[in-house]
């Protein structure tokens, strides 16, 4: 793909996504928008790349941001996070929200719905130290497609071996021929709904937690300090931010700053969670 084309795409999806696509990277154009294109009833893959050029239809943007989107997951991804909300983050919430007994949690990047879905299991097997207890899961994503398979919650037999443990999938799962389709309960648990980490986030709401993982990397330094930001706006000051294992606030932001021995979980600076402020408030 020539130069000019390449600009082309990565303009567009910077624009439109933040996503940052290197030169090493135009690889994924052909093999990810080569389906776009023949959707499109384009001859070539150059009749796409020129029917971007001007005023294009916002259907196709639609489809090739979506394409260019990483869609990777899967349940309980890289274990230690999940953990630290089970055994951290809900240990302290228990207290603090003793009196509202009221827990939102913002799922930023849902994608095919299995961290939304592995979140909210955990919260049914801790249902028990949680009575009367109203749980919120709001998870977004860019992808409209991706969104429509995380409502189905219909998973392959290869999907829900990656990372499910046997006894919450047959617990929380019911075989439907070769797939399996989570249960009612644990589903509506969750509302999915449409958003861009460009657009401004006021609309959502206050959150006590935020996961957002692996979704940061695809960014350049601006976008990520950017976003960063806006979360810490709208996260409770004593909520918890899960970030993924490659991405960190350093250098980024001062809203946020690593809870002391927890990787990947965050907090903000002024916040009862960080070390100094528990420091002084043992000393008081």
């Amino acid at each position: 793909m020539n130069i000019i084309n390449f600009d082309i795409y990565k303009n567009l999806l910077k624009e439109k996504s933040g996503l940052v696509l290197t030169q090493e990277k135009s690889y994924l154009l052909e093999s990810r928008l080569g389906p776009i294109a023949k959707k499109w009833n384009f001859a070539t893959f150059d009749d796409m790349t020129r029917a971007l050029q001007g005023v294009p239809d916002q259907k196709l943007v639609t489809d090739i941001v979506e394409a260019m989107t990483t869609n990777e997951t899967f349940f309980f991804r890289d274990t230690r996070p999940f953990d630290l909300f089970k055994d951290v983050v809900l240990t302290k919430m228990k207290d603090a929200r003793a009196s509202q007994k009221r827990l939102r949690i913002w799922c930023a990047a849902a994608s095919s719905g299995q961290e939304p879905y592995s979140i909210a299991m955990i919260l049914k097997e801790a249902a028990a130290q949680f009575p009367g207890w109203k749980f919120e899961i709001l998870a977004t994503d860019i992808s409209h497609e991706i969104l429509a398979q995380a409502r189905a919650g219909l998973y392959s037999q290869f999907e829900v071996q990656r990372g499910m443990p046997i006894q919450m999938l047959m617990k929380y799962f019911t075989q439907v021929d070769d797939k399996w389709k989570i249960s009612d309960d644990v589903k509506s648990m969750i509302k999915y709904d449409y958003f861009n980490l460009l657009d401004p986030l006021t609309r959502l709401g206050r959150f006590d937690v935020v996961f957002c993982r692996n979704v940061l990397i695809y960014f350049d330094k601006d976008t990520k300090a950017k976003i960063l930001d806006n979360i810490a706006g709208l996260l409770e000051k004593d909520g918890f931010l899960f970030l993924g294992g490659a991405e960190t606030v350093l250098g980024l932001t001062n809203a946020f700053q690593p809870m002391k021995d927890q990787r990947g979980l965050y907090v903000h600076p002024d916040g009862p969670h960080n070390a100094a402020n528990s420091a002084a408030g043992a000393l008081a």
